[in-house]
């Protein structure tokens, strides 16, 4: 319980809070989750404005709310405080409520289009068989220590990122490592929060129905290296033509990671099979299970950045051998009879095509490649022509099939995917996911790799407003018939 004069600190409002003596039990900015003694936030978001819930908000026994617009109507015994940029208030006030955890943590950000996943989960995993306890922040789930936590979004809302560090740090965790979305950014959910380092992985085609342009996604991106502060680390991925604009004017000291030129931390595969590859690290050798040059860009930032936060080189060494790939990233199935599938998040263009470009190369003794993708609805759609292109440029045949439709037509998404492509693509099209997979597995021969891409992790689909049990991993479990 807070007074809400502390929470907002010196700014001009808070002799208002002040004279209004309200405590504070939690804070939402969610009217649902409103409780007795809440202080609510009316945010305007994409779908809806929060200032239309302010009454309901109330009723359910919000003592503050904080606005940009003040209601007509105001409730007795209510604090109301009028503010610039309720974003930003909300960021500030939930830093100051949970004490400012992320300061008690070191507390690193991964920023990219593709990557962001694996390179902050190997991270948490690789400080904790260092001995650490870790928290993590992530598209997949969220942890603290051991505990496992259902991920609702990349970033969550900063009132819940400030709940789950100070968890973290109450648990005795000594480090965070989180995924900085681009939406989370420029809305200020990473605002307040102590980064000891920041890591961007690449940024290609995607979120363009958010962002407008490439060059804004661009920005947004660079805003969160433009605010690290003096004593951090920026280790950026310098293989990316961006990478190099991403650190122009950050404060942080900069150092870079490459596979291809010199760098700080410098990497090469050396040797690929469906196991794993061998890396050289700087002056190392290192046996890992997992495959791509995507992957191997991917270790090199773990590496650079561990060693950055002062982790001992060969322990690292020893670490990352034994580091295994994230739910859903290139995750294989192989059948009794030879047949093989791999499961994966790729779903941007250039994704895509790094996971297609990775499983030719595995291919031996005549097998081909299938393919199994789609485009999500009410998302980016300029990127939908480019993902069926590297479909059947990489792929003997590619199914176009639904992701999470959302709220769009199925068949008006393939129509999209499909224009522009030349007479002679080898494709089908197949809208019911379940029923592609199988047309996939029945396609495939022994020595075949079909690859489900855009799905990875999740275990449902969205159609229209609903959620829907959808597992590729067992859809094709299933086609192959293991049974576990």
């Amino acid at each position: 319980m807070k007074r809400i004069d502390n929470l907002i600190g010196s700014t001009p409002v808070a002799a208002v809070c002040n004279a209004a003596g309200q405590v504070v039990r939690s804070l939402t900015c969610d009217s649902r989750e409103v409780s007795a003694g809440s202080c609510f936030f009316a945010v305007t978001g994409a779908a809806a404005d929060g200032h239309c819930f302010i009454p309901q908000a109330v009723a359910a026994g919000a003592v503050a709310v904080v606005c940009q617009q003040l209601p007509e109507t105001l409730a007795e015994g209510v604090c109301y405080v009028a503010v610039a940029d309720t974003h930003a208030a909300m960021a500030d006030m939930a830093a100051a409520f949970y004490d400012h955890p992320s300061r008690e943590l070191h507390l690193v950000g991964v920023t990219g289009t593709n990557g962001k996943t694996t390179v902050a989960t190997l991270l948490y995993d690789l400080f904790r068989r260092l001995g650490y306890e870790a928290g993590l922040i992530s598209t997949v789930v969220y942890r603290v220590g051991e505990r496992r936590i259902a991920s609702t979004h990349t970033t969550p809302d900063v009132i819940r990122l400030n709940a789950l560090m100070r968890e973290m740090v109450d648990a005795g965790c000594a480090y965070c490592f989180m995924e900085v979305s681009s939406h989370a950014i420029v809305q200020e959910r990473i605002r307040g929060l102590h980064f000891e380092g920041g890591i961007f992985t690449n940024i290609t085609h995607d979120h363009l129905d958010y962002h407008k342009t490439f060059a804004a996604y661009i920005e947004a991106k660079k805003l969160f290296f433009d605010r690290l502060p003096a004593g951090a680390f920026a280790l950026t991925n310098a293989d990316d033509r961006n990478g190099r604009v991403m650190v122009q004017n950050t404060r942080a000291r900069v150092a870079a990671y490459s596979l291809r030129s010199a760098a700080d931390f410098t990497g090469r595969v050396l040797e690929q099979h469906l196991d794993g590859m061998l890396l050289r690290l700087g002056g190392d050798e290192v046996w890992v299970g997992f495959l791509g040059r995507f992957n191997a860009s991917n270790l090199l930032a773990v590496y650079g950045a561990a060693l950055l936060l002062g982790a001992d080189r060969s322990e690292v060494l020893t670490a990352m051998s034994c580091l295994r790939p994230v739910s859903g990233r290139l995750e294989f199935v192989r059948a009794a009879d030879g047949r093989m599938a791999v499961v994966d998040y790729a779903h941007t263009p250039d994704a895509l095509e790094n996971v297609l470009r990775t499983l030719g190369e595995l291919l031996t003794g005549g097998g081909q490649l299938i393919a199994v993708c789609g485009c999500g609805g009410d998302r980016d759609r300029t990127k939908r022509p480019e993902m069926a292109a590297m479909a059947v440029k990489y792929a003997a045949t590619a199914i176009f099939t639904s992701d999470n439709p959302r709220h769009e037509d199925p068949e008006s998404i393939l129509d999209e995917m499909v224009a522009g492509l030349p007479p002679e693509a080898r494709y089908l099209r197949i809208a019911d996911r379940g029923e592609a997979i199988r047309a996939a597995a029945m396609l495939a021969r022994p020595g075949d790799i079909v690859l489900l891409a855009g799905k990875g992790h999740e275990t449902y689909q969205i159609v229209g407003d609903e959620r829907r049990h959808f597992d590729d991993r067992q859809q094709i479990e299933h086609q192959f018939s293991i049974h576990r």
